[in-house]
């Protein structure tokens, strides 16, 4: 059996990255983390940030220093979530909302880690998750 445990980011400050992304999902830092390793728990599966000495941010969009992953977070308004990633100081930096208010947004975390608040049309959210609407 294979299951999928942890999503592991490098960065040179692992407790500052947990803060930013704790604010932004709302989940707590998991108890025992620290300046080597810090988690952030999502049931089964743990966004973790392990620190590294010689940490290169990547500079999206720039192939050169490639952003290597990103995170897409849903939402239900992509205005009110913009300002509060913004102000837990995330950078905006490319929009793709159309005219009907659904598509996507780019920004990047404190250390250059790009990811995305979007908005999709027809998504409903549970307590249990998102339920995406059925695809002909």
């Amino acid at each position: 059996m294979l299951r999928l445990t942890d999503f592991i980011i490098d960065c040179p400050d692992t407790m500052k990255l947990a803060a930013f992304y704790s604010g932004v999902t709302g989940r707590p830092i998991k108890e025992g983390s620290s300046e080597d390793w810090a988690g952030i728990q999502f049931g089964e599966i743990e966004l973790a940030f392990i620190r590294v000495d010689d940490y290169r941010a990547p500079q999206w969009p720039d192939s050169e220093h490639p952003k290597q992953f990103h995170l897409d977070f849903e939402v239900d308004d992509i205005e009110s979530e913009q300002r509060r990633v913004l102000d837990l100081g995330a950078t905006l930096r490319q929009d793709f909302i159309g005219p009907n208010g659904y598509g996507w947004r780019i920004y990047t975390d404190p250390i250059g880690h790009p990811f995305c608040l979007c908005r999709n049309k027809g998504v409903t959210w549970t307590d249990e998750g998102p339920i995406w609407p059925k695809r002909d």
